[in-house]
């Protein structure tokens, strides 16, 4: 018990860390990892939207799925897994994005946000709390998107196949790939510095299971911490970090990459923790477990990338100005979408039961 606290103890410190340093190197402040954001600026270099400010291939995101799947197959932790209800993690992880774009950040970036200093994300976090609760209630009366199955080898590996092309665009930088010349996009640390970072982090994501949605959960349901702490060493890394190299700004205006709309950064990040506990995992978690061989993952994190493009193509993400009608609009339908979802499994028990084990994360938590 002691080596498994110390392990996720130490990602977490790292992951912190990194972020800081990722951040002095050239990303956007408060941004040194955010998986949503990163998705969403590999959706725009994909050309799936065209918003010119958020569009660059992260190495980050390359490297965090390189390192699971390395990390998986050393351990002999590759299973090719899937078969539970595609349609609806597909869509769920479509409109989590939506929220999180609507508050400017996935889990992660809100503990690094509020570790910078911005209040802004003290109340994203306590929607992400009221969220994951929501979404925990669910799971204790019977929610289920059903048992996962073995699938043919091949399938596990198209994920970790389709992260080394994106490497390969990355490296060789051909002109159909769409890289911001101003904006967030176009802030981010040298390639392979960011790589190094990302093969980093996706290695000890994979081996310490670090989810936050699976730690309130474990709260909730077992009383553990287990998980939870890999988070508060997040925040106490970057925290320090950010004191030490003069980046803390504490108070609600002028942070970067922030709004100070309040109602919307609570119920944007609702939103993603609500769907994030349904999924099984929060966006780190169902990037590992995809490089992992769960095609179930694998069809989120596409789902996730479908949704920030929907969301930039059609003016539904917040910006430092606030945020869009059409974004509010968004939200609150993603939010009835999702209690629909979540009291329909409920009746028809789509799947059957599932267990659960305490500090294992979330996706790989669900037995079979």
């Amino acid at each position: 018990m002691l080596k498994r606290h110390l392990l996720i103890i130490m990602s977490g410190l790292s992951i912190g860390a990194l972020a800081v340093i990722l951040v002095l190197m050239g990303n956007p402040g408060n941004y040194g990892v955010c998986i949503a954001c990163m998705l969403r600026d590999i959706s725009g270099a994909l050309g799936l939207h065209r918003a010119a400010v958020v569009q660059y291939l992260r190495p980050e995101i390359i490297g965090m799925g390189l390192g699971a799947f390395v990390a998986a197959i050393a351990t002999k932790e590759f299973r090719t897994t899937g078969g539970s209800s595609p349609i609806l993690r597909f869509s769920l992880g479509f409109v989590g994005m939506i929220g999180m774009l609507v508050f400017l950040g996935c889990p992660v970036r809100t503990v690094l946000r509020l570790a910078g200093g911005d209040l802004n994300a003290g109340v994203g976090l306590i929607g992400l709390i009221v969220g994951i609760v929501i979404g925990t209630y669910f799971l204790i009366k019977g929610f289920s998107l059903g048992r996962t199955a073995k699938q043919p080898p091949s399938n596990g590996y198209v994920f970790p196949l389709l992260v080394i092309g994106l490497l390969l665009l990355a490296l060789a930088a051909p002109a159909f790939i769409f890289i911001s010349q101003e904006g967030p996009g176009s802030m981010h640390a040298p390639l392979l510095i960011s790589l190094g970072a990302g093969l980093f982090i996706g290695i000890i994501a994979q081996r310490s299971r670090l989810c936050m949605a699976g730690g309130i959960r474990d709260l909730i349901f077992f009383k553990d911490f287990h998980l939870m702490y890999g988070f508060l060493a997040v925040f106490v890394a970057a925290l320090i970090g950010n004191l030490l190299v003069g980046s803390f700004k504490l108070g609600f205006t002028g942070q970067p990459l922030a709004h100070t709309d309040g109602l919307w950064n609570f119920l944007g990040m609702l939103l993603a923790g609500f769907t994030a506990v349904l999924l099984g995992g929060c966006p780190l978690r169902q990037l590992v477990s995809a490089s992992e061989g769960n095609t179930d993952s694998a069809i989120t994190v596409l789902g996730i990338i479908a949704g920030a493009a929907f969301a930039h193509n059609f003016g539904l993400a917040a910006s430092g100005n606030g945020v869009p009608l059409n974004g509010k609009f968004a939200v609150v339908i993603g939010l009835v979408f999702t209690f629909v979802i979540a009291f329909a499994v409920c009746k028809f028990k789509v799947g059957g039961d599932v267990k659960y084990e305490k500090g294992s994360g979330c996706q790989g938590s669900i037995l079979s």
